[in-house]
């Protein structure tokens, strides 16, 4: 792979959607998937209250027979969920479902993030927990350029299938990045610098969050409980990390000492 692509020679390095988490992969020893609406903002939401959380990346009939393959509940779309299923991609819904021990939750963004990062640690980031994710993988070692971290930002989908930029995964990301620095792991690439520097920059997030186009659509779709929930900054203390195919608080399988 060519130095250049992968931000050889930085600590901290940042990246878009399923593509650049792939290309990413391969070079650093943590990857931190953010998708802010919603999946890893539900991830956190769900960790806090003690679920096991399995990533799916098809949001289909196979996820079904998954959800029976892990003996867990499985959440479906906002607008399937019924008494009988209450579990979605709302973090809201989640929040007012019935405990459920463990839980798939297909995400075709972030679960294929998470995917993609093979065997290397994968950490779930949103802004709800962004300055406690960055100080946690700074404390495990990760960020200097022998043990990179790679931060990636989800993005959304357009109508054609391809990749949308999308804000709100810019500024999760950039507040990981943030706390990554503060915690001093300096050695950002450039992308990385400018993620942490839109976060900085703005002074309102959750209005921001709130007005961009994905936070609109939610909001326009009768969900605006979830961007709001999104927009807790820092209000999660939780590290959910990814083991055995599953999500859960890092203290639930974290070796003896907290070194991996």
């Amino acid at each position: 792979m060519e130095k250049w692509l992968v931000q050889a020679g930085h600590g901290v390095r940042f990246d878009w959607g399923p593509a650049g988490a792939s290309v990413l992969a391969e070079e650093v020893a943590c990857l931190v998937v953010v998708d802010v609406l919603s999946f890893t903002t539900s991830v956190t939401v769900a960790v806090e209250a003690g679920v096991r959380v399995f990533p799916y990346r098809w949001r289909d009939e196979t996820a079904a027979v998954f959800a029976d393959r892990m003996n867990a509940s499985l959440a479906v779309g906002r607008s399937a969920a019924t008494e009988a299923s209450p579990w979605s991609l709302s973090p809201a819904a989640l929040r007012r479902s019935p405990f459920t021990p463990r839980l798939v939750l297909p995400s075709p963004n972030g679960s294929t993030i998470a995917a993609a990062a093979g065997d290397r640690v994968v950490v779930a980031g949103s802004l709800r927990n962004a300055t406690a994710v960055g100080q946690w993988v700074a404390g495990q070692g990760f960020g200097t350029v022998e043990r990179p971290v790679a931060v990636i930002a989800s993005g959304e989908r357009r109508p054609d299938g391809s990749m949308r930029p999308a804000l709100e995964d810019l500024l999760g990301a950039g507040a990981v990045i943030a706390s990554l620095r503060d915690s001093g792991k300096d050695r950002l690439s450039p992308e990385a610098a400018m993620a942490a520097a839109a976060f900085e920059g703005t002074e309102d997030v959750g209005g921001a969050v709130t007005g961009c186009a994905s936070g609109r659509e939610l909001v326009d779709l009768g969900y605006a409980e979830d961007v709001a929930i999104a927009t807790e900054l820092d209000a999660c203390k939780v590290i959910p990390v990814l083991s055995d195919g599953a999500f859960a608080a890092e203290s639930e399988f974290c070796p003896v000492g907290g070194v991996w």
